[in-house]
């Protein structure tokens, strides 16, 4: 019994390792996220949607946000409404689910102004085709209004906003960035 009880820690050890192994966290800073994200958008999130999908391959009960951001590109400066997905989401109080990677629903609250980085993926699981959030919970920035203008509330270190920054000088450093980027 005691020689079973050990290979079954040793085997438990080896699969978690190799699961763990597999786990990758990105650091992104500015320069990095705008080479993967297609866009960022600045703008008030006026509607947020959570969608189910029963998928054959991917399995049941995948659910998703949708939150519309209203605002302007801060590579163009053009307006622009965007649809933005992200993983799990509550329907109602008995049919959802969270997910680590997905921004806190203080990030999306219906009504706050943000910063929002997006990449369009094919297939976010499902068969679902969306401009994803990029980075999950690290592509929404909240933003607070200032005696100086709109700051934009870093995250901290590894994160494409690590400190405070007025949006006029992210605007200015998006626009920097993109122009060197083509």
């Amino acid at each position: 019994m005691k020689n079973l009880l050990g290979k079954f820690a040793a085997l438990s050890l080896f699969l978690g390792s190799a699961a763990l192994g597999t786990a990758q966290i990105e650091r992104l800073d500015l320069p990095t996220m705008l080479q993967k994200a297609d866009d960022a958008v600045f703008g008030t999130i006026t509607h947020s949607e959570v969608i189910r999908i029963d998928h054959p391959i991917d399995g049941p009960e995948l659910y998703y946000t949708h939150i519309t951001v209203e605002g302007r590109s801060l590579s163009t400066g053009e307006n622009e409404s965007r649809v933005i997905t992200f993983h799990g989401g509550f329907i109602d109080n008995e049919n959802g689910v969270y997910n680590s990677e997905s921004p806190s629903a203080d990030d999306v609250r219906i009504g706050s102004e943000v910063v929002a980085f997006y990449a369009w993926t094919e297939n976010m699981g499902g068969d679902l085709a969306a401009n994803a959030m990029y980075a999950g919970h690290g592509g929404v920035y909240r933003t607070v209004k200032g005696r100086q203008g709109t700051v934009v509330l870093g995250r901290g270190d590894g994160y494409a906003v690590d400190k405070n920054i007025k949006l006029s000088d992210l605007d200015a450093e998006v626009s920097r960035l993109r122009r060197q980027q083509r």
